[in-house]
């Protein structure tokens, strides 16, 4: 017999972490290769994990709600032959020596000593002695939530001074000691940009509402966007006169006859992408010491659930009809709202267009989906009276469309050059000029 381990898979072309959401196996259940163990969340997908071998679950060495590193191992399976691990199914190689050291018990600490690449960093970031720390997890393992309380708690072990963790009470069993007593070069104990956030006040009526990992997730992907990329905004105003009462004339015959809607969106993300390939800069990326021009055209759209963003991609959106991005919207729409997204589906994109004229938004600025170099906002199409023809006043359906950009790799002239190409389009979108097959 052989013990094998399962790590946590990498999900998604930038997902470094997932969540435990659900255990599907107990300790002691038999599985078959390709068997589901874990139901895992991430900022891109939910999915589950298969396992990679035929045998019995040994550990389950990560909690449901846990958020681990891609490559950390999150339960080990006893197997008769170790030869049956399917090599497909094996995640990162290059991190397994990695993940084995920090991993690796320490004589006499069992679980306790498996600290995940999470836990390292939080107790260097704060000093957090972790031989001195109690963990909640199995067998004694520290998790992140345990130091995170400590943090929260202000009362940071130190090498003379074992610390449990905080209880679901609130309370620490053995501490007598308190913060303000412990840590007298540490007047506001609460110093960590984690124990600010805690010291919200709470009041009877309030509802806290725990932080899942998709939102996590994403609120560090934009946090990172925000923090690393100089976003720069424009906005241009485009007639949609000719094209509402293009779509209109068309939604009730094309719903009948395909099945799914004709939606303006299809008619926005074809414009984008016949721009973007006449403006390939537009289509870049941000790598340090140079900029990738992306030869593909595969636009992000972004589609919301109650409580998580998700942003599925068209791909080679530039070679489809009209009809075509139509379809993929509305599939990629059910997919998202039934779970059954697959990371394939998140991977691959260079430019995004979001559609926040859906809730009536007339004008936003948008986070730049990273590591793209911008994101085009649609915002609603509103009836206006505007001037026309030798200063005629008409009204006509004005929608405005929003850009923000990143300035390392672009400037306003081609941004700007971008967005009249797209208007010119847009306001030419006729019976008489454009089929959407």
């Amino acid at each position: 017999m052989a013990t094998e381990q399962i790590k946590m898979p990498q999900l998604g072309e930038s997902v470094t972490e997932g969540t435990i959401s659900k255990w599907l196996v107990t300790v002691g259940d038999m599985v078959n290769k390709y068997d589901p163990l874990a139901e895992v969340m991430t900022d891109k997908v939910n999915a589950e994990v298969p396992s990679s071998f035929t045998g019995v679950i040994k550990e389950l060495i990560a909690e449901e709600g846990e958020t681990l590193a891609v490559g950390e191992i999150i339960c080990t399976i006893e197997v008769e032959d170790s030869s049956t691990q399917d090599p497909s199914l094996t995640v990162n190689p290059n991190m397994e020596e990695t993940s084995r050291a920090e991993s690796a018990p320490a004589a006499g600490q069992e679980n306790k000593a498996r600290y995940s690449p999470a836990v390292l960093k939080i107790s260097q970031e704060h000093g957090i002695d972790l031989t001195k720390v109690s963990g909640t997890g199995a067998g004694g393992r520290i998790t992140r939530k345990d130091l995170l309380k400590l943090i929260e708690s202000g009362n940071i072990p130190t090498a003379h001074q074992k610390v449990d963790t905080i209880n679901e009470s609130g309370q620490r069993p053995d501490v007598k000691q308190d913060a303000a007593q412990a840590f007298p070069s540490q007047p506001a104990a609460l110093s960590s940009p984690a124990a600010q956030q805690a010291a919200v006040p709470v009041t009877t009526g309030d509802i806290e509402i725990p932080v899942t990992g998709v939102r996590k997730a994403i609120a560090a992907n934009m946090l990172r966007s925000k923090h690393e990329v100089p976003h720069a905004w424009t906005m241009i105003e485009v007639d949609a006169t000719n094209l509402v009462e293009y779509r209109n004339g068309l939604k009730d015959e094309f719903k009948k006859k395909e099945g799914f809607n004709l939606t303006f969106f299809a008619f926005f993300v074809k414009a984008v992408a016949q721009a973007l390939k006449e403006f390939p800069q537009i289509n870049s990326m941000w790598a340090g010491d140079k900029i990738i021009q992306k030869k593909d055209i595969n636009i992000s759209i972004a589609v919301a659930t109650e409580d998580a963003l998700y942003v599925p991609v068209i791909k080679n959106a530039d070679e489809k009809t009209i009809k075509g991005i139509a379809r993929e919207i509305s599939e990629l729409a059910v997919k998202v709202r039934t779970g059954k997204l697959k990371s394939e589906d998140m991977q691959g994109g260079t430019f995004t267009v979001n559609n926040t004229g859906s809730f009536g938004s007339v004008q936003s600025m948008g986070i730049i989906n990273y590591p793209q170099a911008a994101i085009l906002q649609v915002e609603s199409i509103v009836k206006r009276a505007v001037v026309i023809n030798n200063n005629m006043i008409a009204v006509r359906d004005m929608v405005n469309l929003c850009m923000s950009l990143d300035h390392r790799v672009l400037d306003g002239l081609v941004c700007g050059r971008f967005l009249q190409r797209v208007k010119e389009i847009l306001e030419n979108t006729s019976k008489s000029t454009t089929t959407i097959y």
